[in-house]
């Protein structure tokens, strides 16, 4: 800015009285009608850039995704509670919490010497009814024969007919005896293999392949198995784990079996596992007094990098576009047609921006696929801000408070 020009401006606007003042009065009031102006033509300038600015992004070619999110837990998929079937003090575990079992492997045996002796209480009996059976079936073959004898006699009345019945009578009673130890016998053998299955079952076995995650029951400690199973230890197979996550009542309904689906975990975010959702649970659960159903999803854990009880972040894919026009969310204002996807956006016309309508497709919190209504390299306005100067407020500290007057 030519200061001097404006300041020769101001001198011959000035009367002539003062101009015939003498010097240096006269360049004093120069300087403070020039320092006037320029007060006036700072105030001009600032009024005029005072106005409302337009906030813009232009509309680019990108990719959006539509999604539902939740977050769940992750668990093995397969996994199996080994409990004792029988009470007793756990003697031995021959496995930790982290060892890799297969199906049919010991993990851990009870104390069997109650389970022995009733084993060999049972086999004692056994062998008592099959000593009395053969002394049974002895009498029955010596009735046998008295009885045909007597029989045989009592034709040619060698014999009373009371002898002859009585043998008779012999015979259907060591047939029935016979009957009745045979019928112990099978009860015996029954008792018999009951107490040695217990027997078997003080040595317990993986029923199952897989990972050795937990053991609640230490050796030396005594099971009881009268009200529920206690349970040992828990197999289970990482190698496939399963996402539960709880969605909200709001966006359950737009989820469905088999559609795609991400997550991350917290210790990983940069990681996507993808994969399809398997089952949506029927029943709810009630958290909080939120309802929100479980949703499982299946993934493949071949590295080991899933584990237990890891919080994931589940993105449910609602859609997906590659390679279409994006405008920013912010840009959209609704529509007075009231038709889905309907919008209003104010486009830039050079200075001004002018109301254009638009359909929308796909949607999410930051971005949306643009159908119709903006091409790549509009400029849309996502907002505004006022560049007018605030005048300064007083204050009572000591900024705000005036000097003295001169």
């Amino acid at each position: 800015m030519n200061f001097g020009g404006i300041r020769e401006k101001v001198w011959h606007t000035l009367p002539s009285s003062y101009r015939n003042s003498p010097p240096i009065l006269r360049w004093g009031l120069a300087a403070v009608a020039t320092l006037i102006l320029l007060a006036g033509i700072w105030y001009a300038v600032s009024s005029e850039s005072g106005g409302t600015r337009y906030k813009t992004e232009a509309v680019e070619t990108g990719n959006i995704e539509q999604t539902v999110t939740a977050l769940g837990a992750l668990q093995p998929k397969d996994y199996v509670d080994v409990g004792a079937q029988v009470s007793g003090t756990l003697e031995v575990v021959h496995v930790k919490i982290g060892d890799i079992v297969k199906k049919g492997d010991l993990l851990a045996e009870v104390d069997p010497t109650v389970y022995e002796a009733t084993v060999a209480a049972d086999k004692a009996k056994l062998k008592d009814l099959d000593a009395q059976i053969e002394g049974q079936e002895a009498q029955l073959v010596l009735a046998q024969i008295q009885n045909k004898r007597n029989q045989s006699l009592l034709k040619i009345d060698a014999v009373s007919k009371d002898a002859a019945d009585t043998s008779a009578a012999l015979v259907k009673q060591y047939t029935a005896a016979i009957a009745s130890t045979k019928a112990q016998v099978e009860q015996a053998q029954s008792t018999l293999d009951g107490d040695e299955a217990n027997l078997s079952y003080t040595k317990i076995y993986a029923p199952m392949s897989g990972t050795v995650t937990s053991q609640t029951t230490l050796q030396g400690q005594t099971l009881n198995n009268r009200q529920a199973a206690p349970t040992i230890m828990q197999i289970a197979d990482l190698t496939t784990m399963t996402v539960k996550a709880q969605v909200a009542e709001a966006d359950v309904s737009k989820l469905k079996d088999n559609m795609p689906v991400y997550f991350t975990t917290l210790g990983m975010p940069d990681r996507k596992w993808r994969s399809t959702v398997r089952q949506i649970l029927p029943t709810p659960e009630t958290v909080n007094d939120v309802i929100l159903y479980n949703a499982l999803i299946d993934v493949a854990n071949t590295d080991q990098a899933l584990m237990t009880s890891m919080t994931a972040q589940v993105f449910f894919v609602l859609g997906s576009a590659e390679n279409v026009p994006i405008v920013p969310v912010a840009a959209l204002r609704p529509s007075k047609s009231g038709e889905d996807g309907a919008y209003r956006v104010l486009v830039m016309n050079g200075s001004r921006p002018k109301m254009t309508e638009v359909k929308i497709g796909l949607m999410n919190r930051i971005s949306a696929q643009v159908i119709s209504g903006l091409s790549v390299g509009d400029v849309v306005v996502t907002g505004t801000e006022s560049t007018a100067a605030k005048p300064a407020q007083s204050s009572g500290g000591l900024g705000g408070r005036r000097g003295p007057r001169l």
